[in-house]
């Protein structure tokens, strides 16, 4: 997977290029800084995720386990009717395959293998989904604003930098908010918008404490330099301008 253009990340002033040169002085060469920095970034944003990755996974196997008793239960009360055996058989072989199929799902968030493209509007609810129960319980509501479109952007690379700054606004919230996402297509490039406000109805979401570090501004600019792609911050919002994805592997022919 690739894309069809590289963009700089905008706001880079000339103090903050000071900065990082008297950093580069620690030893670590700047391209291998930035590597690194990337790294973490996505094992920050992987190690917020595991509760509702653990969550997602969990709920298929649990359905799988309730079957099961179900079955054996009627097994032990005596040889059920065979069309009733058959069916509860057939039941517990969909679960089973419902399961593997969400399983590896959520295995692509931790090794996404080979990259391909996902439309714009599919991989934002991809993200919004999986953050839905954490962002109920804490009181924010997410407003959204995505058109269908054929356009389509690295999956990968959406996951790590929406989610990202889903992470980073919403931390910094000093309660319940109002979560607004816009993405459209503006001049070639996808264009996603995260902004947050707070709540008017004077609602009180539950405690919060991150389960792992707090994700911090240098995680998001790490990212997006990373990926190459243009973001922007105001005091409450994320900006990021993504180019369009264009498939690079081979093209494969299913056997007959």
């Amino acid at each position: 997977m690739a894309v069809t253009a590289e963009t700089s990340m905008p706001g880079a002033n000339s103090n903050d290029r000071q900065s990082s040169a008297a950093n580069d002085a620690g030893g670590m060469p700047a391209p291998r800084r930035t590597r690194a920095s990337a790294e973490a970034a996505r094992y920050g944003v992987l190690r917020r995720l595991a509760p509702a990755l653990k969550h997602d996974m969990v709920v298929n196997l649990q359905a799988i386990s309730m079957m099961a008793e179900v079955l054996n239960a009627k097994l032990e009360r005596g040889s059920p009717a065979p069309v009733e055996f058959h069916a509860s058989i057939a039941k517990l072989n969909r679960l089973a395959r419902e399961a593997v199929a969400n399983c590896l799902k959520v295995a692509s968030w931790i090794e996404p293998g080979e990259d391909e493209g996902v439309r714009l509007a599919e991989g934002v609810d991809d993200c919004l989904s999986l953050l839905a129960s954490n962002f109920n319980f804490r009181g924010f509501v997410v407003i959204k604003d995505v058109p269908e479109s054929p356009f389509q952007v690295s999956r990968v690379v959406l996951r790590h930098l929406l989610v990202a700054s889903l992470i980073t606004l919403t931390d910094a919230a000093q309660g319940p908010c109002e979560v607004h996402v816009k993405a459209e297509v503006v001049t070639g490039m996808a264009e996603i918008s995260v902004r947050i406000s707070p709540r008017q109805d004077g609602f009180e979401g539950l405690p919060f404490e991150a389960n792992y570090r707090e994700l911090e501004w240098q995680d998001v600019q790490a990212l997006a330099q990373a990926e190459s792609v243009e973001l922007i911050r105001g005091t409450d919002n994320i900006t990021m301008r993504m180019p369009r994805a264009i498939a690079t592997a081979p093209l494969q022919i299913a056997p007959v």
